[in-house]
């Protein structure tokens, strides 16, 4: 039995094609029922966000599992075979090991370090039992990878700083107001998408009061309403921004609209009360000059960009000590992995040799008639040597093998060499459903609460 996993993401296809190949939750009782329908495949899970699609499997031969996960693809999304193939990756066994712990670690997503993903590995992984669509190994891969991606995010710090424009300006609030941005109020200028998504990171983080200037009021009163706001007439903007502790401006004017003029009138009357300014129009809405104004931080979007720069290249430095204990991991995984194929082997081996020597010496007793319990003893004591000898190298070498990325090879040729019948093995392929009590409880607490389905992130 082999792992292969079949997938897409936000490099390798466009979101015309991703959105194609997207499984709502609701979907992958079908989806799963289908997937096992196809010959070689012993235990399945399907990972679905926004950004990927990716069917793992654990089957019994890696071509035919590939070729049928392939048409599972192409039928779903309504595109040949040879189309949706410019598209696909696919990985098969040590390889599906490492891409899993790099995804269940937000080492492969969109954003690096990214949190989300890891209860949305969960997630896939809970659905997938909850069905019986998997089996031994995928249970103990998945929970594994879970169990990988809570080490990385608790002994690294790659998901620490803010790699987004909107979510550094949030890091920025923060560090500026010494007690915190809870209870505090927002104006936003211009009902734009990036304003709206910085305020809806300002608001998840606790600021209390939204106010929404822009100069078309409809607009401003459709943005005011997503947060329970108010919206503000745009000749009022400064009479409002009295009581704001943080600009957003983001507007589409072609010269600045918030001069220092204003800025001075506005903090005369907050009493030079603490403001913060993010300017993040291109040309900029703020004159800069505004920044020298006692009170006020003004930042504008190449400020912002140089936060992400610089928090993007920590989380990379991150990354990489992510990346060591991934190895790790992967090679404890691949032991444990190997020893479920390589010991039972060789004990079925052992029990072939068994066999034969009792074979030959009940044959050879009986055609030697009378013999003296002396003599039988040494016929089955020089039997007894020469198959432990016989055995002793090739079970020597595939205890040597085993571990590493071909021991599954050597554990194959050895079992089809001598025909060998290996119950281990079959008890691997048919174990589903719910892993052991306790499993899923426990690494739900390891993983986190992440959305189910369709997510931004991953």
């Amino acid at each position: 039995m082999y792992l292969i996993v079949v997938g897409l993401n936000h490099k390798t296809a466009p979101v015309e094609i991703r959105e194609k190949l997207s499984f709502p939750e609701h979907s992958l009782a079908e989806a799963l029922a289908e997937v096992k329908k196809i010959k070689a495949v012993r235990g399945c899970a399907i990972l679905s966000t926004c950004n990927r699609t990716e069917v793992y499997a654990a089957v019994l031969d890696v071509e035919q599992g590939l070729r049928g996960i392939r048409e599972f693809l192409a039928k779903r999304c309504r595109l040949s075979a040879s189309e949706i193939q410019n598209y696909l990756y696919n990985y098969t066994l040590f390889d599906v090991i490492n891409h899993l712990f790099r995804v269940a670690s937000g080492l492969d997503s969109m954003i690096l370090g990214e949190t989300q993903i890891l209860g949305q590995v969960r997630r896939a992984y809970e659905i997938a039992c909850e069905l019986g669509a998997t089996n031994g190994v995928l249970n103990t891969l998945f929970l594994r990878a879970i169990t990988v991606g809570k080490r990385v995010r608790t002994e690294t710090e790659i998901d620490r700083n803010a790699v987004s424009i909107s979510y550094a300006a949030v890091e920025l609030a923060k560090q500026i107001f010494e007690d915190g941005i809870q209870g505090r109020s927002v104006l936003i200028v211009g009902a734009g998408k990036m304003s709206e998504l910085t305020a809806k990171h300002l608001v998840a983080n606790g600021v209390s009061t939204v106010l929404v200037s822009n100069r078309s009021y409809d607009r401003a009163v459709c943005l005011a309403k997503v947060f329970g706001g108010k919206a503000v007439k745009f000749d009022e903007l400064f009479t409002y921004m009295e009581t704001a502790d943080i600009v957003i401006s983001a507007t589409a004017a072609t010269h600045c609209i918030i001069k220092p003029q204003d800025i001075e009138n506005v903090m005369k009357k907050r009493n030079n009360k603490k403001m913060f300014i993010i300017d993040i129009a291109v040309p900029r809405d703020v004159d800069p000059a505004v920044g020298s104004i006692e009170g006020v931080s003004l930042y504008d979007i190449d400020d912002l960009k140089n936060v992400v720069d610089s928090n993007l290249s920590q989380r990379e430095k991150e990354a990489r000590k992510a990346e060591k204990i991934i190895k790790n991991e992967i090679d404890e995984f691949w032991k444990w992995l190997s020893s479920q194929f390589a010991t039972p082997t060789i004990a079925a081996l052992k029990k072939r040799g068994e066999e034969i020597k009792q074979k030959e010496i009940t044959r050879a007793f009986n055609r030697l008639g009378n013999l003296t319990d002396r003599e039988k003893k040494v016929i089955s004591s020089m039997a007894n040597s020469i198959v432990n000898q016989l055995l002793h190298d090739p079970v020597i070498q595939l205890k040597h093998y085993a571990p590493t990325h071909q021991g599954h090879l050597y554990t194959e040729i050895l079992q089809k060499l001598f025909n060998l019948d290996v119950p281990g093995q079959k008890i691997l392929e048919g174990q589903t459903g719910q892993p052991q009590s306790g499993d899923l409880q426990a690494e739900r607490a390891a993983a986190g609460h992440g959305q189910a389905g369709q997510s931004h992130t991953g």
